[in-house]
């Protein structure tokens, strides 16, 4: 079965608007095992909006169409795909109510009349209640063709796919469908995926697709089967297999359990603790493990130290050191990393000293350079990283790749 993604709005089109809808929908329904081959924008022209949604429907069995739900007169989505169908529109009694409580709940905003323009909805069309606005989920079967019309705030548009339409779309298949992620670090894209090209070239039920995340690689294995236990069964010989590649790059099987997740859960196994002493990523990599809840067992604090003076004054990093080798060096980043772990009286500390960019490289030392200190119980490990994104993304892979050599520590793979 196919799925076409169509968002709707013209401040898409200009970029005014990142369009996070439709990343978000396409990693579900590929979780859901629906086959999508296009993706289209389309703005707030009636025109070629219904141009865009029979293309959509010539070509696909199902079109989600994201945006163009709202009170105003450019929204038009619900309009033009009723047409599409040959659907009249109707004031849906339940709708019109769930919008006038809306309101009594917000309480500072008052029901404007073309608000109930949002409890217009087309005939036989299936009417997905929206918990956290007013414009409803609309459902348009046809006799062969199916449209899913969904509002097009993230805030309405996931909680709305999770709850009810994600359960929809997996009636519709002949088969349920159910997926494992295995999630990697410390490994490459393309070196993962020549590690697995021969299972991808027999594969037929499970299937692994790859995804690349910043400084990670995800493996989705899914499978077909009547139930879950079936699936089960189909899935997990596969799993064997990838661990017997792998090994301990695989940190984990979880779906919402992050590399620092993992992490922190070996810290906690071991009862140790962890501080970290940052330059160019500038608070980052404490950003990632606070996101982890009960991380205070294990981290009490952290060090920014941008300047040579901060290093010096805070970390202990002598001054021979950064005159003799420079903040960017493997020398301060163990002197960074021991520092660490001795003012804070933690038993391991991260550190990390580089060139983001894009300015401040030199023949030498260029721009994306950095290297990172691991200090674990007496014994540190610095690692040389060369990055080629721009400044945000060499701060990003910095930090996963800090966790990464942690991680490789505290399971005693050195390297």
């Amino acid at each position: 079965m196919t799925v076409e993604l169509l968002s709707v709005g013209t401040e898409l089109l200009l970029g005014n608007i990142v369009n996070t809808n439709a990343a978000y929908l396409a990693e579900k329904c590929a979780a859901l095992g629906l086959s999508s081959y296009y993706q289209s924008v389309v703005g707030d022209n009636e025109e070629r909006l219904e141009e865009a949604v029979r293309l959509a429907l010539e070509r696909s069995d199902i079109v989600i169409l994201s945006g163009g739900l709202g009170p105003t007169k450019d929204d038009i989505t619900k309009e033009v795909t009723a047409r599409i169908f040959g659907r009249e529109l109707y004031e849906d009694s339940h709708t019109k109510e769930r919008i006038a409580g809306y309101f009594r709940h917000m309480k500072t905003a008052k029901v404007t009349e073309n608000n109930w323009k949002q409890a217009l909805v087309p005939e036989g069309a299936v009417i997905v209640d929206n918990h956290n606005g007013t414009a409803p989920g609309l459902i348009i079967e046809g006799e062969k063709k199916t449209a899913i019309l969904l509002p097009g705030p993230p805030n309405e548009l996931k909680p709305m796919f999770e709850e009810t339409i994600a359960p929809y779309l997996n009636r519709l298949q002949p088969e349920g469908i159910y997926s494992k992620m295995i999630k990697l670090c410390g490994i490459g894209e393309s070196k993962a995926e020549t590690m697995i090209a021969d299972l991808m070239e027999i594969q037929t039920n499970p299937t692994i697709a790859p995804y690349a995340k910043t400084g990670e690689v995800h493996l989705r294995v899914t499978a077909k089967a009547a139930d879950k236990n079936e699936a089960d069964k189909l899935i997990q010989p596969v799993l064997e297999d990838l661990y017997r590649r792998f090994g301990n790059l695989i940190y984990t099987e979880e779906e919402e359990l992050n590399l620092e997740d993992a992490v922190v859960n070996i810290l906690e196994e071991r009862g140790l603790t962890l501080t970290t002493a940052e330059s160019c990523t500038g608070g980052k990599l404490a950003g990632r493990l606070v996101n982890v809840a009960g991380v205070s067992g294990v981290f009490n604090e952290g060090y920014i130290t941008y300047s040579d003076e901060a290093k010096n004054k805070l970390l202990g990093v002598s001054w021979e050191t950064l005159k003799e080798y420079g903040a960017v060096s493997s020398q301060t980043a163990r002197e960074m990393a021991e520092g660490a772990a001795k003012e804070a009286g933690a038993d391991a500390a991260l550190s990390v000293t580089g060139i983001a960019g894009p300015a401040g490289g030199t023949e030498e030392k260029p721009a994306g350079l950095v290297f990172i200190g691991c200090y674990l119980n007496g014994h540190t490990r610095v690692e040389e990283f060369h990055f080629t994104g721009n400044r945000e993304k060499n701060r990003d892979y910095a930090v996963v790749r800090a966790l990464t050599l942690l991680r490789e520590e505290l399971l005693g793979d050195r390297g």
